[in-house]
């Protein structure tokens, strides 16, 4: 390159001077100017997300393919009870990045339970204006999802499957060792979600058994009525923390400045302590 530069008695003069050999290409490419490089950058961005929705749908087949009789009873009672269609579930599912937990599911002594949460997820818009910041307008919208039920806050419907055993699990007899229940937690509101669940369906149904197993007196036995108290006592215990957490139960105010005012000596202290 050439500078030139003004010496003293005011005459213009160039100097040359070379690049040395500690500037590399990826110095260049720094100091380009942002039009030159972004173009390429968003044509090599545009091509990653073609590719890489091709290889979704590819995956998605996949596990289409996999879907038999266990998988339909899922997805049947999983459209019943949140009240999609099966398709919209089966879609759901074959998307889910956590669809290899079903098989893990149905493995023999696989996972104990299965959770899938339907509640709102902020979405971003397709075609979306930026803001001001860069940052894109998201929106809730109501998603249904597989979870392992602890990195996603509960804010809706948790629909839920238990294994009543450790056999595998198979399309003939996934109806008899797969429990499926539900219970409602819109708003966030998980104490009185399970308190429901509890006191107006678990418990009602396990005094209506008839069949406890190797305990024939059922009902009538100690052991059973013990264990149904014990559970009663913990609806009810679950129930009075809800309403205190909801400050239900408000504690009187106490004007300390009447008490303190009039303490002058030791004495008055320890009367009113």
């Amino acid at each position: 390159t050439e500078i030139k530069y003004l010496r003293h008695g005011g005459n213009l003069k160039t100097r040359s001077t070379e690049l040395g050999p500690a500037v590399t290409g990826s110095s260049l490419t720094s100091v380009l100017p942002a039009s030159s490089t972004s173009k390429k950058s968003t044509v090599l961005s545009s091509e990653d997300r073609k590719e890489l929705a091709k290889q979704a749908q590819v995956t998605k087949e996949e596990r289409r393919a996999q879907i038999d009789g266990r998988y339909r009873y899922l997805i049947s009672r999983l459209a019943d009870g949140i009240d999609l269609s099966e398709q919209q579930v089966e879609e759901t599912i074959i998307s889910d990045d956590k669809f290899q937990l079903i098989e893990q599911f149905f493995a023999p002594s696989g996972l104990k339970k299965l959770l899938f949460f339907y509640q709102d997820v902020l979405q971003s818009k397709l075609n979306a204006s930026l803001g001001p910041d860069g940052s894109t307008n998201n929106f809730p919208q109501k998603k249904l999802f597989i979870t392992m039920g602890s990195p996603e806050d509960f804010t809706g419907t948790c629909a839920f499957f238990l294994r009543t055993s450790d056999e595998v699990i198979t399309a003939s007899n996934v109806s008899q060792e797969v429990n499926f229940g539900m219970f409602d937690c819109t708003n966030g509101n998980i104490l009185q979600g399970l308190e429901f669940f509890l006191s107006h369906i678990m418990i009602p149904a396990l005094k209506s058994q008839q069949n406890w197993g190797a305990v024939k007196e059922g009902l009538k036995n100690s052991q059973i009525q013990e264990f149904l108290y014990a559970v009663d006592k913990f609806v009810s215990t679950l129930s009075s923390s809800r309403q205190n957490i909801e400050d239900k139960i408000q504690l009187t105010k106490v004007d300390i400045d009447i008490y303190v005012r009039n303490l002058q000596s030791p004495s008055d202290y320890i009367t009113a302590g």
